[in-house]
């Protein structure tokens, strides 16, 4: 593990970062980020990486505890699931005010980078 520091609109930032296996995995306030390095640029992270506000794993892990239900209402910033990776615990949050539509991953089962854990109903007119 290495402290990645940066300055963001004139705010320093320290952040806990790794690399593991070309990824570079950058954790800050609750999120995940990851790029690949050596390559185009491609970026994953928890919460509307597929553009539609699904909730993605931002790495390989186990879900250790799911908090919301299917056709629950969640706010922005709801923590909605938890998963481990890399011997820690992350939350993932909901992205916008919105209802969980379905949940497609179980307690103790291992996901893989970007896959579709939680998908959330479309808003109306959106």
């Amino acid at each position: 593990m290495m402290i990645l520091k940066t300055r963001v609109a004139g705010k320093d930032i320290e952040a806990p970062s790794e690399i593991v296996n070309g990824v570079l995995w950058i954790h800050h306030e609750g999120r995940t980020f990851a790029t690949e390095l050596g390559k185009k640029k491609k970026r994953h992270r928890a919460g509307g990486a597929s553009g539609g506000g699904d909730l993605e794993a931002p790495m390989p892990g186990k879900v250790t505890k799911i908090l919301k239900t299917a056709g629950e209402s969640v706010q922005r910033g709801d923590a909605v699931l938890v998963m481990e990776a890399m011997k820690m615990e992350y939350t993932l949050k909901a992205e916008s005010d919105s209802k969980i539509a379905s949940i497609a991953c179980a307690v103790g089962e291992q996901v893989t980078l970007g896959q579709t854990l939680v998908t959330f109903e479309a808003k109306a007119g959106g």
